[in-house]
C-alpha cells in the first residue's frame, strides 16, 4: 500500500488522520446502518450514509468523511438531490415547518447546517452551477434566519464566495477554451516544414531555469481549475440500483480534466517540434540539450507533468531517430532523468520521487518547497484502476465506502497540491509561446526529420514517400 508518510499536518483539510488506518483492537460494528471494522466505516446503505452527513444540534461529521461521500456519492445520486434530501431531513429533524420555531434548538443547529453548506461550496463549486442546488440552499437559510439576524450575513458571505469562485474557474476556461481553438487552426497549418521565419523556443527563453518556471506556471493554473468531482465523473458507470440511467448521463463534467490532458499532449508535442525543426545538426543537439536542462529543472521543481512531457517528447520516433543530431549530445544527464521516469515496476523510480516531494511539501516553509505536480496521465489511470478493481456496492447492495475512502485519499492529496500558489514570476511572452507556437502533427514530424537525416532503411523510405 503506497501513500503519504503517516506525519500529516493537521491543517490539511483533505488528508486529516480519518485516512490513516486506526489502530484499534479489531472490532466490528453496527451503528445506524453504518458497518464499522477495526474502527473504520466500511460500508453502509445509501440512506444511512446521507443521514451520517446530517449535522444535528450536538452532532457534525468529520471532515474527512464529509470529503469522502460528496466526493463518491455523484457514483449514485446526483448533487441536487442528494443536496434535496439533505435538506428535507434538515427540516423534519428539526422541525423547521413548525409555525412557531424553537430559537434555541435552531441556534444550536444553524451554525453547523452553514458549516456544511460552505464546505460543500468551497470544495465542489462546479455542483452549484445549478440553479437547483442554489435554491436548496437559500431555502434552507431562509428557514433558519428568523432565528438570528447573522445568518442573512452568513449566506451573502457564502453566496459571495461562491460566485467568486466560480466566477474565476469559467474565467479560466474560456481563456482555456481560446487557447485550444487557437492551436487546433494552428496544427493544421504545418503538414510541411514552415518557413524560417517561425521564432524558436530558444529566441524567446534561452535560460532553462526561467522555461521550467513558466511552465509550472502553466501548470497550476491548469490544475487549479480540475474539480475533484471530475475524477469520479470520467469514471461514471451505470448505478445498478438505478435502473433508470447513469447520473450525468447528459454529460460527462470532466472538461478540465481533458483540457489537461490535451496540455501535456501540446507539450511533448512542441518539445519535438522545436528538435526537428533547425536544418542543422549542430543547433538540433543545441535544443535537445536546452531540453534535458529544463525538465532537470522540472524535476527540481517538482512539476513532474512536464517533467515527463519534455521526455515524451524527446522519445517520440521522429526525433529518437535522429542519430547523427544525438551524437553530438551529452547524454548522461538525459539518462538520468529516463531512469527517474522510467516505467518498470510501475513507475517505481518515478513514485519514490513523487512521495520524497510530497514529504517534502508537507514540511514546506516556502511556496518553492510546496510545488508537487504529478504525472498526470499515471494519477488518472491509478484513479482508473482503484474504481476498475472495486466495486462501489457489496452484494447486499451497500455502498463499498472503503473503496471510497482510499478514492479520497488520492483524490485529496491532489487537492492539497493543486492549491499551491505559483511562487514564480510570470513571463506573459513565454506563457504565450508555450500556448500558441505552431506544432507538427505526427506526419509533419516525421517529414522534418526525414529531411534533417535521410531515411536509413526501407521502411522509413517508403514512409517519406508516401508523406511527400
Amino acid at each position: 500500500q503506497e501513500g503519504m508518510p503517516q506525519t500529516l499536518s493537521s491543517t490539511t483539510m483533505f488528508t486529516p488522520c480519518g485516512f490513516s488506518p486506526h489502530l484499534h483492537t479489531s472490532k466490528e460494528g453496527e451503528q445506524g446502518g453504518l458497518i464499522f471494522q477495526d474502527g473504520n466505516l466500511t460500508s453502509a446503505s445509501l440512506d444511512a450514509l446521507i443521514q451520517h452527513l446530517i449535522p444535528t444540534t450536538d452532532y457534525y461529521p468529520e471532515k474527512a468523511y464529509i470529503f469522502t461521500f460528496l466526493l463518491s456519492s455523484r457514483l449514485f445520486i446526483e448533487p441536487h438531490e442528494l443536496l434535496s434530501r439533505v435538506c428535507h431531513k434538515c427540516i423534519e429533524q428539526q422541525r423547521l415547518d413548525d409555525p412557531v420555531l424553537d430559537k434555541a434548538r435552531v441556534r444550536k443547529f444553524g451554525p453547523k447546517i452553514l458549516q456544511l453548506l460552505t464546505e460543500w461550496t468551497e470544495t465542489f463549486p462546479y455542483d452549484f452551477q445549478e440553479e437547483r442546488m442554489i435554491g436548496h440552499l437559500k431555502d434552507m437559510i431562509h428557514r433558519i434566519a428568523p432565528c438570528d439576524e447573522a445568518y442573512w450575513k452568513k449566506m451573502n458571505q457564502l453566496l459571495q464566495a461562491l460566485n467568486q469562485k466560480l466566477a474565476t474557474l469559467s474565467h479560466g476556461q474560456e481563456g482555456i477554451v481560446k487557447i485550444s481553438t487557437a492551436v487546433s487552426d494552428k496544427l493544421v497549418a504545418f503538414k510541411t516544414k514552415p518557413p524560417s521565419i517561425q521564432r524558436e523556443i530558444l529566441s524567446v527563453c534561452s535560460d532553462p531555469y526561467t522555461l521550467a518556471q513558466q511552465l509550472t506556471h502553466v501548470e497550476l493554473e491548469r490544475l487549479s481549475h480540475i474539480g475533484p468531482e471530475e475524477f469520479v465523473q470520467a469514471f461514471v458507470h451505470k448505478d445498478p440500483l438505478d435502473g433508470t440511467k447513469t447520473c450525468f448521463s447528459e454529460q460527462k463534467k470532466t472538461s478540465n480534466l481533458e483540457a489537461y490532458v490535451k496540455w501535456f499532449n501540446r507539450l511533448c508535442y512542441l518539445v519535438a517540434t522545436e528538435i526537428c525543426m533547425p536544418a542543422k545538426k549542430k543547433q538540433r543537439a543545441q535544443v535537445i540539450e536546452f531540453f534535458i536542462d529544463v525538465a532537470r529543472e522540472c524535476f527540481n521543481i517538482g512539476n513532474f507533468n512536464s517533467l515527463m512531457a519534455i521526455i515524451s517528447g524527446m522519445n517520440m520516433s521522429p526525433v529518437s531517430r535522429l542519430k547523427k543530431t544525438w551524437s553530438k549530445v551529452k547524454t548522461a544527464k538525459f539518462f538520468i532523468l529516463e531512469h527517474q521516469m522510467d516505467p518498470t515496476g510501475n513507475f517505481y523510480n518515478y513514485r519514490t520521487a513523487l512521495r520524497g516531494a510530497a514529504h517534502r511539501s508537507l514540511t514546506a516553509h516556502s511556496n518553492r518547497e510546496k510545488i508537487v505536480i504529478p504525472f498526470f496521465s499515471l494519477l488518472i489511470k491509478d484513479i482508473y484502476f482503484l474504481n476498475e478493481g472495486c466495486a462501489n456496492r457489496l452484494p447486499n447492495g451497500h455502498v463499498n465506502f472503503e473503496k471510497f475512502l482510499e478514492l479520497a485519499k488520492q483524490v485529496g492529496e491532489f487537492i492539497t497540491w493543486k492549491q499551491v500558489e505559483c511562487p514564480f514570476e510570470q513571463d506573459p511572452n513565454i506563457i504565450h509561446y508555450l500556448h500558441t507556437a505552431p506544432i507538427f502533427t505526427e506526419d509533419g514530424l516525421y517529414l522534418a526529420s526525414y529531411e534533417s537525416e535521410s531515411p536509413e532503411n526501407q521502411t522509413e523510405k517508403d514512409r517519406w514517400k508516401s508523406l511527400r
